[in-house]
């Protein structure tokens, strides 16, 4: 067992104990389903707008090449200076590249979980930069020196008396635990930062390969902020995130409004495509664009998990998981939790050492039902268990392995097991779930069968 699954395994069980998370989990999704819902009931055939949305996104990496090069070349004639990262590390340099020749001292981020798959903050931390955080929920977590709880909802773990307490501490300012001025507090804060920033980083909701511009989605106004205000503006972006037409977007904005948080449309839909030009009165000096790989080519190749690729971070999968409605988010110690993050994290991160994500499901099948862009989730889950029993196991398991093979291919030993073992196993509830149990990983949640001193084989010729 990895480290990683070992410590799963420890946050799982911590977490399921913790009834408070728990029910702070449940209330938030209850009242996001009520409102997804009804939203939903909007769309003239929500099945069809699936449908649609999958078709479109099946088409978008059918001709990955070509959109991509048609997104870089019309972001180019605008004067965006487009770079191209293989790796996570790739990826980084280039910012830190960047944000070092424009001689910056302060940067502001929007919400962006490509950079948190890339661990971008403590890249830029590391040679001596503030980022700073500007979507509520991130700037919450970023004081409390947390990752991402969930895909859209950074905080929702926490109530309103620990966010209050937080800011007291962190910012000395929190008249009370109501939400609007808790929000003003947030407010007053981050405006600071931004009159004083030099670089804004941000992500990407969609890149548009028609026109070459990029499309970032937000209900709070601070990735408009974070664009308009600073001289550089970095947008971060995975190459699954083109949509080959504009016209797409007019069924892709309200979809992920209705799938991600029951609205008929996010507060802020925002397209760009370039610095600032000829006569206008605000934007970046500089557009730098990061189209990010990080083993998604890998992904694509997959002719059979490729679709993974479709998912537009809308969250839906999380909200109905019944796993991460129990142990949350923290507890899958990656970057993207719930399904569709026990589907690709084993791809990006390595499968071997990331399988135990795509053991931890009941394969309900409702995170499949609820995927606005009809990603066969609970099916890849089960792909994922494929292959990682199809490559070369641990020197642990690799032992067990060897030694169930030798048992069963010698016919004496067999015998001989099946005629002693009776005798031995009172022995095994002498040191039951103790360190020197050596099947402890079973008999913690089962029962350990007593062997028959008689086989049913021997029953039958005898009865004979």
């Amino acid at each position: 067992m990895s480290s990683y699954a070992t410590k799963f395994s420890r946050d799982a069980r911590r977490a399921t104990r913790d009834r408070r998370l728990r029910e702070t989990i449940s209330t938030a999704l209850h009242n996001y389903e009520i409102a997804r819902d009804e939203r939903q009931t909007a769309f003239q055939d929500w099945q069809t707008a699936r449908q649609a949305a999958a078709e479109t996104k099946w088409e978008a990496l059918n001709l990955l090449p070509q959109h991509l090069a048609s997104f870089a070349d019309k972001l180019a004639v605008r004067g965006t200076k487009v770079h191209w990262a293989s790796t996570a590390k790739q990826a980084c340099e280039i910012i830190v590249g960047i944000v070092q020749i424009r001689g910056a001292r302060s940067i502001v981020k929007s919400k962006t979980m490509t950079a948190e798959e890339i661990h971008l903050n403590e890249a830029l931390e590391k040679v001596g930069y503030e980022v700073v955080e500007t979507d509520l929920g991130e700037f919450i977590v970023q004081l409390r020196h947390e990752a991402p709880f969930h895909i859209v909802f950074p905080s929702m773990h926490l109530k309103r008396g620990e966010i209050k307490e937080l800011f007291q501490s962190a910012l000395g300012d929190a008249p009370s635990d109501n939400p609007e001025e808790l929000t003003m507090v947030a407010r007053r804060a981050l405006r600071k930062k931004y009159l004083a920033v030099d670089v804004g980083i941000t992500g990407a909701n969609f890149a548009i390969a028609e026109t070459g511009m990029v499309s970032i989605t937000e209900n709070e106004g601070n990735a408009r902020l974070t664009a308009a205000l600073p001289k550089t503006m970095i947008t971060l972006l995975g190459i699954e995130k083109i949509l080959p037409r504009m016209s797409d977007l007019a069924l892709f904005l309200p979809m992920l409004a209705t799938s991600g948080a029951g609205q008929p449309m996010t507060g802020y839909n925002t397209l760009y495509g370039g610095p600032r030009q000829f006569g206008e009165c605000d934007g970046p000096e500089e557009f730098h664009v990061v189209l990010l790989d990080n083993r998604r080519t890998e992904l694509l190749a997959d002719p059979q998990q490729r679709d993974a690729l479709h998912c537009i971070r809308c969250g839906a999968c999380l909200n109905v998981c019944p796993i991460f409605r129990n142990v949350g988010g923290h507890t899958y110690n990656t970057t993207y939790s719930g399904p569709i993050g026990s589907v690709i994290t084993p791809h990006f991160r390595g499968l071997q050492e990331w399988k135990h994500l795509s053991a931890a499901s009941t394969l309900c099948g409702a995170c499949s039902e609820v995927c606005p862009v009809k990603i066969d989730l609970h099916h890849h889950l089960l792909h994922n268990r494929r292959n990682a029993a199809k490559k070369k196991p641990s020197g642990r398991e690799q032992f067990f392995y060897d030694l169930w093979t030798s048992l069963v291919n010698h016919p004496f030993v067999w015998w001989l097991g099946k005629k002693t073992g009776w005798l031995f196993q009172p022995l095994h509830k002498i040191v039951r779930g103790s360190p020197l149990d050596p099947v402890r990983a079973w008999t913690k949640t089962r029962d350990l069968p007593p062997i028959p001193r008689q086989s049913f084989k021997d029953w039958w010729r005898k009865r004979r």
